[in-house]
């Protein structure tokens, strides 16, 4: 992406004219060409003095970047070239600086990114198409506080019609593109487009959007404002519901009365909208088919006919759709609204519709256009309002300047006895039949006169043989040019009832948020008196806009759209020409220019043009001034061209700027020439003296280098000599040394021939005398072997003798034993046997596990093992009832308080094992209760006295602040009656809690010790809401507080484990939520208020 140029003043580099009332000669064409000749070289901005013109590029720009914006912060409005950001900043400074409510408003047709320029202004999340007025609201420093937001006629018919080649609202594409396979499936939705009557087909696609990413972006979005999970489930169902309901079709059935009546073709479609919204199915039905008519006591049943049935369907889903934008924008400003009370300055955003005209125009359209009739109006009044404080404040004499008033266009649809508006109410609330011709009788018959209403059926002849003008129309000659109104749907359209079986049908759903938008049906509130018109609605909400708009400084921005295609880089110039017209452009320039076209301080003008003169260049020393009446004296500038201000130089024609800039152009020229001139002279002498100054370094470094080269030379000469005669030397003294050394060698030599033959000798001798030895003792030794051999040879003979002597005894014992058995064991011989060896296998068995019994604590599991399989009973059994023995053994060594502690701990294993992740940290960990000596401690003296029960547990938690989340300690009293919170460092008791006021204990499923105290609502503790606390010794708490309210009130107090849970802060329900997070102080949890209705809890 290229980088642009950065531009350091609106004239500087100008592609066209950047300021439209500069413009010369001023004509339609010419103004055209210029934004077109801009928007071909990407300068989408244009000015028309204070008022911004932005064409759509339909393409992203390089101009919005973080950097583009701190460039415009700061500076003047005609320092840098045309840009939005420009606008913003003036707006905020005057706002900051000047303590004046700003107001910036944004009108233009649908296309032409209004919304796109909104965001650049606020960056909001925008959801739907509407007309929406924003006030951002600042304290005194400029920083912002929070916002509301108010809508203007949602186009509520857009959801069951479109205009050609537009789509329905945007958020039942995304939901289609990009919801989860699993959303769709809950909404019962399928992702194909063409499946829904309501979705117009040919611009489904939009080159350039992602309907998948931006649905993300408004899930993401909706969480951000604080919607919880099941909130943002309930929208989306109802947007199915109204998606779903536009593929209801009825067939026509005939009565035996011979009424009509409707029946629903395919019940499918129904029964998956009654699934989704909780509806009867049958009550539903019922309503589609019949209405009731109430009048004082009596009601009256009648079918409807095909036509009133798609009626009342479509009735329904625009009802159900412009209700739930309502609730949305209560909902969201629950969220932004400002906290504080303190005074506060308020810039206001307004985004709203632009003056159509379309092939056929109807009610919406007129109502739209009558807003910008009202827009039109107070903007060319305070345009001229602006123009003349200006005037006034420069002390420039202010000459009346001609325009067009549309006040008589506007008191043509707004007057209260004879406007339009009222005309068309009257004929809705009148009796007897009523039609949208009767209402075009009536109009023909008030307005025939009116110089800006024309209609064929009318008194004027005028109008009588006019073609273009069919007969079921009127035709209103608007500032921005003349529309053709067609009256069909003119009244139902303002009427715009739901008929009140349709109400009570919704008011019936088992679904919260569909029940919540229609409260009207609610038998027991059932309101005869008939609801306001569309039309009287509007014409109060655009009253109330007009005089909020009154009190706020304006800032404009007109959008324009290039093209209906939505392509880039295409410029339909007949398309923007109707647009220029209708926004009245062409006026606003007239009205700018009817006085002065130019305007400037002084400082910025001396600094632009003072090359243009001797005096004043290159400095000029005295006040700005005098320096610009010396300037333009010298250029001989005619007076009636220009005036002088207090602080600014106006200029009259914008020939005489444009002159000034030709003068300023030619002369830059001249001093670049001077410029380079002397550049080059400089550059020139600066390389002479330069290359003088190398050609003496170089002639020095080459006389060093030679005179470095000839010492070295001679010194290495000298050190080969020196060389030399060392070598000579050395060898010499070598020679002498070799010498030495061999005469001693040659001793040295004989000596040790002499003592190896003496060592030769001796070791014969040695081996000779150990040889002798060695024979000695092998003699001995088989000696005694043979001695050996001999014995054991003896001793087996003899073992032999024993063992025959042996065997005979035994096979003689063995005849007695079977002598005696044959005697006493004849036919119960078997019997006795098992029964004796039995008795013994039992008795071994005892004696056994005597020896091999485990320990007497009840946490040994060992257990010696089974002997035999038939005493597997016996054996389970005996370690059973020794388990049970053992226990006693050990429960008997328990003291009262012992007994205590072990049944708290009983009761917190019950309460928390397996669901609070904590648990098994504290198993082993003693309940200790008084955690600070209170009574030995005389800090806490204070406390003492005051408490007259016995403290259960006293221990020092972090108790969170319900604004900002942020922690501060407090001392934890528990007795037998309350729950106490006293200053850690004074003692002083803050709050005093009776238990019989706590009604639930939360906490998260994870290892934090954090927790909250549920109040009951009326009580005196709960005035500013539950309490939040985070503790070292969780478990303990909560298992003490449990006990001692069981104990006190006879009633178990219920103990939440979850990681999303909500709370009571005073009027406000928060949600506590709990998350995984890095913490920087260990493993302490850290709370952060996100909004009004969430509270996170990063735990680690």
């Amino acid at each position: 992406m290229a980088k642009m140029e950065t531009k350091t003043s609106l004239l500087d580099n100008m592609i066209g004219v950047g300021d439209m009332v500069l413009l010369e000669p001023l004509n339609e064409e010419l103004f055209i060409n210029n934004l077109k000749r801009r928007f071909d070289h990407n300068e989408i901005y244009t000015y028309i003095g204070s008022v911004v013109i932005s064409i759509n590029p339909y393409r992203s720009l390089p101009i919005y970047s973080p950097e583009k914006v701190e460039e415009y912060r700061n500076r003047n409005f005609y320092e840098l070239s045309p840009h939005i950001f420009a606008l913003s900043d003036e707006a905020y400074r005057s706002l900051r600086d000047q303590d004046k409510d700003q107001c910036i408003l944004i009108t233009g047709e649908s296309g032409a990114g209004k919304t796109e320029a909104s965001k650049l202004v606020i960056s909001p999340n925008a959801m739907f198409s509407q007309g929406k007025y924003m006030d951002i609201e600042f304290d005194f420093k400029g920083d912002p506080l929070g916002g509301v937001i108010s809508n203007y006629l949602l186009e509520k018919s857009r959801v069951v019609k479109q205009p050609r080649g537009e789509r329905n609202f945007h958020i039942f594409y995304q939901i289609l593109s990009g919801g989860s396979e699993d959303l769709l499936s809950k909404l019962k939705l399928e992702r194909d487009f063409s499946q829904y009557n309501y979705l117009s087909l040919d611009s489904a696609r939009v080159n350039g959007v992602d309907d998948a990413a931006n649905f993300r972006t408004v899930r993401n979005a909706m969480q951000i404002v604080g919607f919880m999970d099941h909130e943002t489930q309930s929208v989306f169902e109802v947007v199915a519901a109204v998606l779903k309901l536009g593929n209801i079709e009825f067939k026509p059935e005939s009565r035996v009365n011979g009424l009509d009546e409707s029946k629903i073709k395919d019940k499918n479609e129904l029964k998956e909208i009654c699934e989704l919204t909780g509806i009867d199915q049958s009550v539903l039905e019922r309503a589609f088919s019949f209405r009731t008519v109430e009048a004082k006591q009596e009601k009256v049943s009648t079918t409807l006919n095909v036509a009133q049935a798609y009626y009342a369907r479509d009735a329904l889903a625009k009802n159900l759709y412009s209700r739930l934008f309502s609730w949305l924008v209560t909902r969201i400003n629950e969220s932004i609204k400002a906290q504080t009370k303190v005074r506060k300055k308020v810039m206001g955003v307004l985004d709203i519709y632009g003056f159509e005209i379309f092939e056929e125009n109807s009610f919406e359209q007129f109502i739209i256009n009558y807003c910008n009739e009202k827009l039109q109006q107070i903007f060319i009044e305070l345009t001229l309002k602006e123009e003349q404080e200006e005037y006034i404040r420069e002390g420039i004499e202010w000459t009346h300047i001609e325009y067009f008033n549309n006040a008589i266009i506007c008191d043509l649809i707004e007057n209260n006895q004879n406007g339009i508006l009222a005309m068309l109410d009257e004929e809705c609330l009148r009796p007897g039949k009523v039609t949208d011709e009767t209402f075009l009788e009536k109009l023909n018959q008030v307005c025939a006169t009116h110089q800006h209403f024309e209609s064929r059926m009318s008194k004027c002849s005028r109008f009588l043989n006019d073609t273009s003008l069919p007969h079921s129309c009127f035709r209103i000659q608007h500032y921005a040019g003349k529309v053709m109104y067609q009256v069909e749907g003119f009244v139902d359209k303002n009427n715009d009832l739901l008929y009140r079986d349709l109400s009570q049908a919704m008011w019936k759903a088992n679904h919260s948020l569909i029940k919540a938008l229609f409260p009207e049906g609610n038998p027991a509130k059932i309101n005869l008196k008939r609801p306001p018109t569309a039309g009287s609605q509007f014409k109060a909400s655009v009253a109330t806009l007009m005089k909020n708009l009154q009190t706020k400084n304006p800032n404009y921005i007109r959008c324009i759209k290039p093209n209906d295609k939505k392509a880039a880089h295409i410029f339909n110039e007949a398309l923007v020409c109707h647009q220029v017209r209708y926004l009245g452009l062409l006026e606003n320039v007239r009205v700018r220019r009817a006085g002065y076209a130019f305007r400037q301080p002084y400082e910025p003008c001396l600094e632009r043009y003072k090359m243009l003169c001797k005096q004043t260049w290159p400095h000029w020393k005295g006040p700005a001034r005098v320096g610009v009446e010396v300037l333009f004296n010298e250029l001989e500038i005619p007076e009636e061209e220009y005036s002088f201000g207090r602080s600014k130089i106006f200029i009259r024609n914008p020939r005489t700027l444009f002159k000034l800039e030709d003068l300023r152009k030619r002369r830059l020229e001249d001093l670049a020439t001077l410029i380079q001139k002397i550049y080059r002279g400089w550059k020139c002498r600066t390389r002479f003296l330069l290359m003088k100054r190398s050609q003496i370094v170089i002639a020095s470094w080459y006389r060093r280098y030679a005179q470095q080269k000839k010492y070295w030379q001679i010194k290495t000469s000298a050190i080969v000599v020196q060389s030399y005669i060392r070598g000579w030397k050395a060898r010499k003294l070598l020679r002498e040394l070799k010498h030495q050394k061999r005469c001693e060698e040659a001793a040295t030599t004989i000596a040790a021939y002499w003592h190896g033959t003496q060592a030769r000798r001796e070791l014969r001798r040695l081996k000779e005398e150990t040889r002798n030895k060695h024979a000695i003792a092998v003699i001995w030794a088989y000696w005694l072997g043979y001695k050996a051999r001999r014995e054991l040879k003896r001793l087996k003979e003899e073992a032999s003798r024993k063992h025959a002597v042996a065997v005979i005894w035994a096979y003689w014992l063995g005849l007695k034993v079977r002598r005696e058995y044959r005697k006493f064991f004849r036919a119960n011989a078997g019997k006795k046997i098992y029964e004796f060896t039995l008795q013994k296998i039992i008795q071994k068995y005892f004696l056994e596990m005597k020896n091999k019994m485990p320990s007497l604590s009840p946490i040994d599991r060992n257990w010696p093992a089974r002997p035999y399989l038939f005493l597997d009973s016996t054996h389970k059994e005996l370690k059973r009832i020794f388990h049970l023995w053992r226990c006693k053994k050990y429960r008997d060594q328990f003291t009262d308080q012992q007994k205590l502690i072990y049944e708290e701990k009983l009761e917190a294993s019950e309460l928390f094992k397996d669901k609070k992740a904590l648990y098994p940290a504290s198993v082993g960990q003693p309940f200790q209760g008084a955690y600070l000596e209170i009574s030995k401690n005389p800090k806490y003296k204070k406390l003492k006295d005051a408490v007259d029960e016995k403290i259960i547990i006293a221990e020092v938690v972090n108790k969170i602040n319900r604004a900002n989340g942020k922690c501060a300690s407090r001392i934890f009293l528990l007795t037998k009656n309350n729950v106490l919170l006293a200053d850690q460092k004074s003692g002083h008791i803050k709050s005093e809690v009776p238990l019989g006021d706590v009604t639930k204990v939360s906490m998260s499923s994870q290892k934090d010790g954090f927790f909250a105290v549920h109040l009951r609502e009326g009580s005196g503790a709960a005035g500013k809401g539950d309490f939040l606390f985070s503790s070292d010794h969780l478990i303990e708490t909560a298992t003490k507080l449990y006990r001692t309210t069981l104990n006190q009130t006879k009633q178990k107090l219920n103990i939440e484990i979850s990681d999303e849970f909500l709370v009571q802060f005073r009027q406000d329900k928060v949600c506590v939520k709990f998350i995984q997070g890095n913490q920087k102080n260990g493993n302490i949890p850290t709370c952060k208020r996100k909004n009004n209705r969430l509270l996170e809890v990063a735990v680690p």
